[in-house]
């Protein structure tokens, strides 16, 4: 028993590397999975995925089967909650503008230095 294991920690072969990122062939399947499975939630008019989980796995069982294996399960999450967001984002502005809100176009310039 060596000073190594008695820390628990091992002297044997080094751990497998980290996972690598997808490259881009894998971005575009995970992104074409996720259309789909987006597509086929607006044909059964549900917004949240997560909330709303067993009327999405129901109609759209299938496809959320083949966006969870295409894609990480970190973007999984994301893009269902993003699609909430924007949602949520485009029904504010729609309604902002129903109420006579302009469009501000504002650009930031940096301050003067002397």
């Amino acid at each position: 028993m060596g000073l190594l294991s008695a820390l628990g920690l091992s002297s044997g072969p080094a751990a497998s590397p980290p996972p690598a990122f997808p490259d881009r062939v894998a971005r575009q399947k995970c992104w074409a999975a996720r259309d789909s499975f987006f597509a086929c939630l607006d044909r059964h008019a549900i917004l949240d995925s997560i909330r709303e989980a067993p009327a999405a796995q129901a109609n759209c069982g299938a496809e959320l089967k083949v966006f969870e294996s295409d894609c990480a399960s970190s973007w999984v999450e994301y893009f269902k909650k993003r699609r909430v967001q924007e949602a949520k984002k485009a029904q504010l502005l729609a309604q902002m503008e129903a109420e006579g809100g302009q469009k501000l176009d504002v650009v930031a310039k940096p301050a003067d230095t002397k």
